[in-house]
């Protein structure tokens, strides 16, 4: 149930991410069952906005019915230690869900949402070294330990996309179970429905796009959601919004160089997940055919890729 704190109504659950994790999804399918924001799906208030305040934050939540329990879709959440240290304060800790993907495939996927809408205007090489974001929400096991020391491991719920794309009905049932929510039936639509990047375009123009994306930040900030998502929903969406050429796939010494970074992070969450990752470890056929793509930009990857420190992981 959502939990009444400093006179309001909080939330008694969070899906944290990391991004590009389902977590549209999730939202679209745990709407009807439970309180979550209204028009926009992220507040980012635990994070970013918490010097506005609780009043502020609590009301982007509607009056919930009896039953159901409140709760946010926060990617952002997950790298935060903002957030993690606010939530873990709050009368009574929530429980969090954090979904975890393939690391490779998942930091190709959010670094084509960012540059799709207008956040980064560089190439992929470069984005891996100004754009911390990155390969920051992809440590999973760091970031995992760190909730779990925070919360208690009985309050945070590892779950896999791998195990929401090949059964969403019993990922969606482990979930409901979790956050106090009575099982329901997935449809036909939502079972075979799961967000995914590889239609995205760059946009046609860097600067018009990344100029309607901050201006639509600045109306989300002062509760002006419905405006932006009429915006969204109108033909004039398409002038800001792709019209540009497709996304190249990374080189081969690209995704080597990814999965080689990424390597100790997996393994220390087989360890805590008591799952077999190996996929995550290898690269596939597509990968491994890959001769061209993103610039080579190998000196300059290699300085932010390069060789993992692997001592930087607790198992």
């Amino acid at each position: 149930m959502g939990r009444r704190g400093l006179g309001l109504c909080l939330p008694s659950f969070f899906v944290i991410g990391p991004p590009r994790t389902g977590s549209s999804w999730l939202h679209e399918v745990l709407q009807s069952h439970a309180v979550l924001p209204t028009v926009s799906k992220e507040t980012r208030f635990f994070d970013t906005h918490f010097d506005r305040g609780f009043k502020w934050y609590s009301s982007h939540f509607r009056r919930r019915k009896d039953g159901q329990p409140i709760g946010e879709i926060a990617p952002t959440y997950f790298v935060s230690a903002d957030a993690r240290q606010r939530i873990s304060n709050l009368p009574s800790p929530a429980r969090v869900i954090c979904i975890f993907r393939n690391p490779v495939e998942r930091i190709v996927s959010l670094y084509r949402l960012k540059s799709a809408y207008g956040f980064i205007p560089w190439s992929f090489e470069e984005a891996l070294i100004k754009d911390p974001e990155l390969l920051e929400s992809s440590r999973y096991s760091t970031h995992l330990r760190a909730w779990q020391r925070a919360l208690g491991q009985e309050r945070v719920m590892p779950a896999l996309f791998d195990d929401l794309q090949r059964r969403p009905q019993s990922f969606v049932d482990a979930v409901a179970d979790f956050v106090g929510i009575a099982r329901f039936k997935l449809s036909e639509s939502q079972v075979t429905r799961v967000h995914a990047s590889d239609a995205m375009t760059k946009p046609r123009s860097y600067f018009r796009t990344h100029s309607a994306m901050m201006f639509a930040d600045w109306l989300k900030a002062r509760r002006l959601n419905a405006l932006v998502t009429l915006f969204k929903h109108s033909p004039l969406s398409k002038y800001v919004l792709g019209g540009g050429r497709s996304f190249d796939e990374p080189s081969r010494d690209t995704w080597l160089q990814l999965h080689e970074y990424f390597r100790p992070e997996v393994e220390a969450l087989e360890v805590l997940l008591g799952r077999d990752l190996s996929s995550w470890k290898e690269l596939d056929e597509c990968q491994l055919s890959t001769t061209h793509g993103y610039e080579s930009g190998h000196d300059m990857l290699e300085a932010v890729v390069g060789r993992t420190d692997a001592s930087r992981i607790v198992y």
